[in-house]
């Protein structure tokens, strides 16, 4: 497959395309990386160096992407953090011209506004931006559970909430929901959940909640989400993104590294031991 990944980078670290390109091209993808930003490390370390990418310029080198006749052959666009409604816009309009270029390609947006404990850490406005331009538009959206209660106006307390709200996203436009991180009052304690949904079905697993804080998670969820979608579709996409993930935090947290063990952990990437069961929630 051939992915579109318009996303910020970090030079120190794992976040945005630092996170998302490397398990994409593990998993054997192609990918065009471009940057909105290119910072020396994540803002979660308190200070960071570089420059935003001024919004033209992300735009030209989508442009010069184009004029190499790649837009044909793209089969994914993902995109994650967006710092201003100008990012936002090319990333829109990226996605319409590779959309009609390629009537088959998917558009994945990560809509990244904020998290439990945390509350929204992006500039005032965003948050409207995204659940009112760039959500419509997604094929597959992939909010943590803070995120999908702002998109849909109200609290995810159960199950039966975390589907509803999903299937009230869907009816605006995506296909696919994956919520990358779920504790309701179903949720087992000590653990944490993924569920994926579709307008026919609705899938969750269950893992071991590790007591880590950790960046980029998400990045890396939507990415390898997205490439096993492409290839076998949602519920295998879901197993498999789990597996991956706990194995990645897993060795993370046992280390105590402040930052993913991608690399080090790549062959969990590759072949993910799929050991947490698949539930149906339809």
């Amino acid at each position: 497959m051939k992915i579109l990944s318009i996303q910020s980078h970090v030079a120190y670290g794992h976040a945005g395309n630092s996170a998302a390109v490397f398990p994409l091209q593990r998993l054997g993808h192609e990918v065009y990386p471009v940057l909105t930003v290119t910072f020396s490390n994540h803002t979660g370390y308190g200070s960071t160096r570089g420059p935003l990418i001024a919004p033209a310029d992300v735009a030209a080198v989508i442009d010069g992407v184009e004029e190499r006749g790649a837009f044909p052959a793209i089969d994914a666009v993902l995109s994650g953090y967006q710092g201003a409604e100008a990012v936002g816009e090319v990333v829109l309009d990226a996605v319409a011209r590779v959309k009609a270029a390629n009537p088959a390609a998917i558009y994945c947006c990560d809509p990244v506004m904020g998290d439990v404990g945390r509350g929204f850490f992006v500039r005032e406005g965003i948050p409207e931006y995204m659940r009112d331009h760039v959500v419509p538009k997604a094929d597959i959206v992939t909010p943590n559970q803070f995120e999908l209660e702002f998109l849909v106006g109200r609290e995810v307390s159960t199950q039966a909430d975390l589907v509803a709200a999903a299937r009230e996203l869907i009816a605006q436009g995506p296909a696919v929901v994956l919520v990358t991180s779920a504790v309701t009052s179903d949720t087992p304690d000590g653990t944490i959940q993924m569920a994926c949904v579709t307008a026919e079905d609705a899938w969750v697993v269950t893992t071991p909640m590790l007591p880590m804080t950790v960046r980029g998670g998400g990045d890396v969820t939507a990415a390898i989400f997205l490439a096993h979608y492409l290839t076998d579709g949602p519920q295998a996409a879901l197993s498999r993104t789990a597996a991956t993930m706990y194995a990645v935090l897993e060795r993370t947290h046992a280390l105590g590294s402040d930052e993913m063990l991608l690399v080090a952990e790549q062959d969990a990437i590759a072949r993910p031991d799929e050991i947490f069961e698949i539930a149906s929630m339809a």
